[in-house]
């Protein structure tokens, strides 16, 4: 399979593969173990996945809804390539994995899916704007990085003047205890 890039920034996109397995082995595959252990982020070649993004759909619980139209509906989808992929999209069977752009948790890294999973497309949402490279011209850096280092750092305190306030309390409750004492 072909490597998927994924880049930091990136938003309103929509990446759909196909489960091939039995629906037996599919939960274990698509959830994530209490030691860490993850099969479908290993099979993807993922860095960082987030669970909370990460749909599982079987495509018999859509009922008569083809999976076309449910990514339409419930992620947005749409554009030339998406039209191009709805008959292959709807001759699914089984189980499918969705992951949003919010799945990978603004982490750049590149996915290289491996059996059991198939890379059946990446769709754009509507109205999703086409994704720019981060500035890196002198001026997009801001302020911040022409302050002075020295005028952002609090104050030190010498230990000498901190020994002497020591001193000068302790005289201050001696004298009071002195006071407390005698009266």
């Amino acid at each position: 399979m072909s490597d998927l890039d994924i880049r930091a920034a990136e938003t309103g996109t929509t990446r759909v593969f196909d489960l091939d397995l039995p629906p037996e082995a599919v939960e274990r595959f698509t959830t994530q173990a209490g030691t860490g252990e993850w099969p479908l982020q290993y099979a993807l070649g993922a860095d960082r996945l987030r669970q909370s993004f990460v749909e599982i759909i079987k495509i018999r619980d859509l009922g008569t809804m083809p999976l076309s139209a449910y990514l339409a509906e419930a992620h947005n989808v749409s554009g030339s390539d998406f039209e191009a992929a709805r008959p292959r999209l709807d001759a699914l069977r089984g189980h499918v994995v969705v992951l949003p752009a919010q799945a990978f948790d603004r982490t750049a890294q590149t996915l290289n899916p491996q059996a059991p999973l198939r890379h059946v497309g990446t769709f754009r949402e509507a109205g999703a704007s086409a994704q720019a490279a981060p500035l890196r011209s002198a001026s997009a850096r801001g302020s911040a990085a022409d302050a002075d280092p020295v005028a952002a750092t609090p104050a030190k305190t010498s230990p000498l003047l901190r020994a002497l306030a020591i001193v000068v309390l302790a005289l201050i409750a001696g004298v009071a205890l002195y006071l407390l004492a005698t009266a």
